[in-house]
């Protein structure tokens, strides 16, 4: 009988505590959590179970507040996430710090998981690509289109768009300096040209001009497009050479307009100004906007070479606050094709997410188009410093708290966000 009437004392006791433990914590500072990047695919997940999340700006490095559920639970146990069971007062009084005006946080309310499309290439690996690689290891799913399904308006079926390693400009990403002979190289031609021909155009340049315009056109409808490296200067620089032919014969078989640098529109593109391109066909750069070769000369060396998250108002400036969270300010630099973005080449009505201050550059931006937004983050891979052509694949079991990774999965999270009106 006396067993008997410890057990129920027991269970009275875990009864207790279990009402009372409403919520679930997923810290994302530096100490709280053991998988950041995962986090982000629980907090994914909870929506689609149609579960109310909150993202908890500059606490604890922007943690996530989710309510206590078992399944929940067992997710983040499944999946290597650190959570906190809180009790309703214990996450009231957080709440309630997190709104004192003398604090720089906010409670951003997330109401839905957005449909996401990788715009990709077909056959290119989960690997090729920083963006569908965290999306992966995150657990979240994601549908590749490409150029007949851009060019279809399939993009009005999602709510976010990453461009992957693209080049809109038609010169084949710059290559045929060092590759014009490499098998590869010759094949992915071959595919371009072919692509082009079936959706009824004489030109690649002109096939991607058109993607690009209607992926222009989904931003300013209110879509929310995400781009890295080449992505995002051969995106602006193909809307600002709209109508101006600046491939060489060796691109598209004729030649480039006479002084095409002075028929350049800034008014077209998105957050570029002022840039010159390079007319080379044998210098891997498009233009004087990628700050790449100050790595190269040395201005920028190995051991300096980071960039610091800018510090907003999570009450005024909710949106950059969000792209912003992470666990550190100070985030080490990676280098591709697009490595950052010269300073002086910014429009003024860009916001600087990420700047290197020892030349000026960005490195993350943000801005809006229309009804939309987008955000362009330079270089290859946050966790592979200097990434070739070739090289193996980053293993993220190795990174799973990895700064420069969470900006991706910030952006990717962004448009489940209620919307609140800026106040600046």
């Amino acid at each position: 009988m006396k067993g008997l009437s410890f057990s129920i004392i027991l269970y009275l006791i875990f009864f207790s505590i279990t009402i009372k433990a409403s919520s679930v914590l997923l810290p994302m500072d530096a100490e709280g959590q053991q998988n950041h990047l995962k986090a982000y695919g629980i907090t994914y997940w909870a929506l689609t179970k149609d579960y109310k999340v909150s993202w908890l700006l500059n606490y604890r490095g922007g943690s996530f507040l989710l309510p206590d559920a078992a399944e929940i639970r067992r997710e983040c146990q499944i999946r290597g996430v650190t959570f906190e069971i809180l009790s309703d007062a214990s996450a009231n009084n957080i709440l309630e710090q997190i709104s004192s005006p003398s604090q720089n946080m906010e409670t951003v309310i997330l109401e839905k998981a957005p449909k996401i499309a990788v715009y990709t290439p077909k056959g290119k690996q989960p690997w090729d690509d920083a963006v569908t690689m965290v999306l992966t290891y995150a657990e979240i799913p994601y549908t590749e289109v490409y150029d007949a399904e851009v060019l279809s308006d399939q993009l009005l079926l999602y709510d976010w768009l990453h461009l992957h390693h693209e080049d809109f400009t038609g010169q084949y990403g710059k290559f045929f300096g060092a590759y014009r002979n490499a098998p590869w190289y010759i094949e992915q031609k071959k595919q371009a040209e072919e692509l082009a021909a079936s959706l009824g155009y004489q030109k690649v340049s002109e096939e991607k001009l058109a993607v690009a315009r209607k992926i222009r056109d989904y931003v300013i409808g209110g879509g929310f497009m995400f781009a890295m490296c080449s992505a995002t200067d051969s995106f602006d620089i193909a809307l600002a050479a709209d109508g101006v032919d600046i491939c060489e014969p060796m691109f598209d078989g004729d030649n480039s307009a006479p002084n095409y640098q002075a028929s350049i529109n800034y008014n077209n593109s998105f957050a570029f100004k002022d840039f010159i391109l390079e007319r080379s066909p044998m210098v891997y750069e498009f233009s004087d906007i990628d700050t790449t070769n100050d790595r190269i000369n040395k201005t920028i060396p190995f051991e300096q070479d980071y960039f610091s998250l800018m510090d907003f108002s999570a009450k005024w400036d909710p949106i950059p606050t969000m792209l912003c969270q992470n666990h550190t300010q100070l985030i080490k630099g990676f280098m591709g094709q697009t490595t950052a973005f010269r300073g002086s080449l910014i429009k003024s009505n860009v916001l600087r997410l990420g700047e290197c201050k020892i030349n000026g550059e960005a490195r993350y931006i943000h801005g809006t188009r229309g009804k939309g937004m987008f955000t362009f983050y330079g270089g290859h891979d946050p966790e592979d410093y200097q990434h070739r052509v070739g090289d193996q694949p980053t293993v993220l079991d190795l990174h799973p708290n990895s700064p420069g990774y969470r900006l991706i999965l910030n952006n990717v999270l962004f448009p489940a966000a209620r919307k609140k009106k800026q106040k600046t």
